[in-house]
């Protein structure tokens, strides 16, 4: 376990690889240990790091670090602590939408090169009801959201370390300030490759693509729920290794192009 001190609190995170970097980012159940599948793959020609956001796994439960704001200046530091430049990001849920927020700060202008946001929900009425609650279980949520395989059971094995006062901030913070529109209105647009569960129960994947911009492009795995790295873990392993494979600065709508996604878009 590699975990580092930031305002005196430890922060874990996992690293494995070489190359450029690539930020794994988790959602509102489990910890950084459901993406290691996926950090396996693009460890093979990245450096890939997943870190714990403060009150999930084996990160400190810091109560003033659970606004949005705060779990995006935890990235912000953990990279400058690391020595990291320019990124790519892959997130989940709630990662999605610190990723969303890291990127759309002025300061952090150029520091994203692109940006995989796995289920997330682009306004605050995408989500589901039982996640907006006063501090929901993450115990029941994992059983809400899982399906529960051994393989599943083995990868969200972290859910129960989740503080609820960390889930029930980023529902706050998602109210007030609809992260998408300031995403996708940056000067410079970022890449941005959103993928959807088919069958998830908690997120909604946005009714109209019309409103996304040129740069965000969707991909809908319908075999998935809200865990497509578990649920489909080849499907969605694949999906990352081409679009972490594109040019820096082309649309993610390219992997339409691409005979085995023709059929996996829509």
């Amino acid at each position: 376990m590699s975990a580092i001190l930031l305002e005196g609190s430890i922060v874990h995170y996992e690293v494995l690889g070489r190359g450029r970097p690539v930020i794994f980012l988790h959602g509102w159940v489990g910890s950084w240990k459901y993406w290691i599948a996926s950090m396996q793959v693009a460890s093979t020609s990245y450096r890939a790091y997943a870190l714990d956001l403060w009150g999930f796994g084996d990160t400190a439960h810091n109560i003033l670090g659970y606004s949005l704001e705060q779990q995006s200046a935890l990235l912000d530091r953990f990279l400058n602590e690391m020595g990291i430049g320019k990124i790519a990001l892959v997130t989940h849920g709630l990662g999605a939408l610190v990723g969303m927020k890291f990127a759309s700060l002025p300061q952090n202008v150029g520091r994203v090169d692109r940006l995989m946001a796995v289920n997330c929900p682009l306004s605050y009425e995408a989500v589901s009801p039982r996640l907006k609650g006063d501090a929901p279980s993450p115990v029941e949520l994992t059983d809400w959201l899982s399906s529960r395989t051994p393989e599943a059971n083995t990868a969200l094995s972290d859910s129960s370390k989740a503080d609820p006062k960390a889930i029930t901030a980023s529902m706050v913070g998602l109210q007030a300030d609809n992260l998408y529109n300031s995403f996708r209105n940056l000067s410079t647009p970022i890449p941005c490759l959103l993928v959807y569960g088919e069958k998830d129960q908690a997120i909604s994947p946005p009714a109209d693509t019309s409103s996304l911009s040129s740069m965000t492009h969707p991909v809908f795995l319908e075999n998935s729920g809200h865990f497509p790295m578990i649920d489909e873990t080849i499907k969605f392993n694949r999906l990352l290794t081409d679009f972490l494979a594109l040019d820096s600065g082309v649309s993610p709508s390219e992997l339409q192009m691409k005979e085995e996604w023709k059929r996996r878009v829509r």
